[in-house]
């Protein structure tokens, strides 16, 4: 008996996609997040593939700016990723509209970042900036 539990398990059954085991929903929510979800870590990857080329020819204090934003963004890809709930990313993240950008842009690190370049003298001109870093 022991033996034909396994077989009977391993017989018949779905031979669709399989679906990501730590997620949780119904098998229309799963196949939906997960849609979502793939989406959402391409937006991640393009994100850092922009803040990765605009660290090329840069002053170091850009350079570190940038990976500071870089460090930031992996943090928030870890939050967002880790969450098991179909729900979540159905809710949260069918609009992809630039919703990781605000995610950096709203993260207290960032404004930290952003209010020190403010400050900091212009490299062409050796002056203060005077107009705030576009976003």
């Amino acid at each position: 008996m022991d033996k034909s539990i396994p077989v009977w398990e391993d017989d018949g059954g779905s031979t669709g996609a399989v679906v990501d085991p730590r997620t949780i929903g119904t098998v229309n929510q799963l196949a939906w997040a997960l849609q979502i979800r793939s989406q959402v870590d391409a937006e991640f990857d393009r994100v850092r593939e922009v803040l990765q080329r605009a660290m090329k020819n840069r002053p170091a204090t850009d350079t570190a700016d940038i990976d500071s934003i870089i460090r930031i963004l992996d943090e928030k890809r870890a939050t967002v990723m880790g969450n098991e709930r179909a729900g979540y990313f159905i809710r949260y993240w069918q609009d992809l509209r630039n919703q990781v950008s605000r995610m950096i842009f709203e993260d207290p690190m960032y404004q930290t970042i952003k209010s020190a370049r403010h400050g900091r003298p212009s490299p062409q001109t050796g002056d203060a900036k005077a107009k705030t870093p576009r976003r």
